[in-house]
């Protein structure tokens, strides 16, 4: 009996993602056997993450999708993605944040998981330019009343993307005039030519105020983030001091990322810990 057998569905869609992103598509039969499971699972596996649109299903199997360097999906649609690797490297970077310090979160599913992780620090001020983020602390102030230590929010304004964000003139004009002791940054694409990279154009002089607002940067981004080339670079993996990521991180990616910063990989951290 395959021990792929028990997963969950999103840990199994989650190896079928890996699966037909590094081979560049698959079969059915061979996720079957793979996965130990039936042909009917598997499909309802592919028409689960082709409704994300994360891969395209052809006759007897799927192949990636094709995303032009200037698609940007929805925040929506990038929550249902690597959801166990995201709560995993949110607890990673919420250990990196001391109480009564001065934090930003940028946009994003990774920073939005990081936001929940913080509920319980006390006394942050926390700059974000996403409107989820936000709402991660007005909802728990809301439900609790205004408890002694909550975070003080200050939300950027501007004009909203896909994934719920704020740039253009009016955030990067608010943000620059702050100064705080940690970015938390979410990516749509890292690499080690291209550095930090996102397809929205506004954006990128949105996070790139960020940047040089921050005293330190820390990206939080798992491992499918690697490799992905957005249109428009914002830093360079110099101008960041740590990478949070997961543990499907590949071996050479590793290599290549500790040669520049500090890299915490989620999950192996808390085993070595305990070990």
């Amino acid at each position: 009996m395959s021990e792929n057998q028990h997963l969950l569905a999103e840990q199994r869609r989650a190896l079928i993602l890996d699966e037909v992103r590094r081979r560049g598509g698959v079969r059915v039969n061979e996720l079957t056997r793979k996965l130990g499971v039936s042909d009917m699972t598997v499909r309802r596996d592919l028409d689960a993450l082709a409704r994300q649109g994360v891969l395209e299903k052809v006759h007897g199997g799927a192949v990636p999708v094709a995303e032009a360097s200037t698609h940007e999906p929805g925040f929506e649609a990038k929550s249902g993605l690597e959801l166990s690797a995201k709560e995993d490297i949110a607890r990673a970077a919420a250990a990196l944040v001391a109480p009564g310090t001065a934090i930003a979160l940028s946009g994003g599913t990774t920073t939005y998981a990081l936001a929940h992780q913080l509920l319980d620090v006390p006394d942050l001020t926390v700059v974000t330019n996403s409107v989820r983020v936000a709402d991660v602390f007005h909802s728990a102030q809301r439900g609790s009343g205004q408890r002694q230590g909550a975070a003080t929010v200050v939300l950027t304004g501007g004009v909203r993307t896909p994934s719920d964000s704020l740039v253009g003139p009016v955030a990067d004009q608010a943000i620059a005039a702050l100064h705080f002791d940690v970015l938390f940054l979410g990516v749509h694409g890292i690499a080690a030519d291209a550095g930090l990279s996102t397809p929205n154009l506004a954006e990128a002089e949105t996070n790139r105020r960020l940047v040089q607002s921050a005293r330190r940067v820390v990206v939080v981004a798992d491992h499918t983030k690697w490799g992905t080339v957005g249109l428009s670079s914002f830093a360079t993996l110099g101008q960041v001091d740590t990478l949070v990521t997961d543990a499907g991180l590949p071996a050479e990616a590793r290599a290549e990322v500790s040669e520049q910063l500090r890299l915490v990989v989620a999950g192996e951290q808390e085993k070595a810990e305990e070990a």
